[in-house]
């Protein structure tokens, strides 16, 4: 029977109250086994996304395993079917991967080409685009190889905070030339004391790279960003 693995969640998560168990869950024993179960399966289910896998094989394969059986197909031919499986894996992580770039650099062309019309937006050559929330009459200006201390707060374009020092309570320090090019420009903008809106564009950004789930390939970001000092 062909399933796809959400439905072992559904075989293996049983409720202790409500639902019908096959087994008695009762003992540490018991509670520690279907723990270790579920666990196995969560696991299993992030590493295996968008994948098709035969429910009856999988228990099987499992029950097999624990009772110290000889495998029922050589090594060799296991080892070669989980490889093409995990290519086929990469390979739908990969497509999924650029629809989610496609879609978002759809959103964020059609965000960006709106936030330019702005009267307080200012476009530079690159494409970069910034707002200025507080500007000072001194203050040192960075170079890109300098170091700085700033406060930041990163959101995407639909507000959703990825990265923020502000939440965190600790300003960051770090070398202009280390950060993204969006941050290595603008930040050199800014005066100490001075706080900026950036609306940084994919490619001055992570591009269709995805540094962390909070931030999806191909994404425009905001930042708003407070110069504390620079360092160097």
């Amino acid at each position: 029977m062909k399933a796809r693995l959400s439905l072992m969640a559904v075989a293996i998560t049983l409720t202790l109250t409500g639902g019908a168990c096959a087994v008695e869950l009762e003992s540490d024993e018991q509670l520690a086994a279907y723990g270790l179960g579920h666990s196995f399966a969560t696991n299993l289910l992030t590493q295996t996304q968008g994948l098709d896998l035969d429910l009856d094989a999988l228990l099987e394969g499992v029950r097999a395993g624990f009772e110290g059986e000889e495998s029922a197909v050589s090594r060799s031919r296991l080892n070669a079917a989980i490889e093409n499986l995990s290519e086929i894996q990469t390979a739908n992580q990969r497509q999924m991967q650029l629809e989610q770039a496609e879609r978002a650099r759809a959103e964020g062309e059609k965000f960006l080409g709106e936030n330019a019309e702005r009267e307080d937006i200012v476009v530079t050559d690159s494409g970069l685009q910034y707002e200025v929330l507080v500007a000072t009459e001194d203050g040192r200006s960075p170079t890109a190889q300098d170091r700085v201390r700033v406060h930041y707060h990163g959101t995407r374009i639909d507000g959703e905070v990825f990265d923020s020092s502000v939440d965190r309570g600790e300003p960051a320090e770090f070398a202009l030339s280390g950060v993204i090019a969006g941050w290595t420009e603008g930040v050199q903008l800014m005066s100490e004391g001075d706080r900026f809106r950036f609306f940084v564009p994919a490619n001055l950004a992570y591009g269709d790279r995805s540094p962390s789930p909070a931030i999806p390939p191909g994404s425009v970001l905001v930042f708003d960003v407070e110069l504390l000092q620079v360092l160097d």
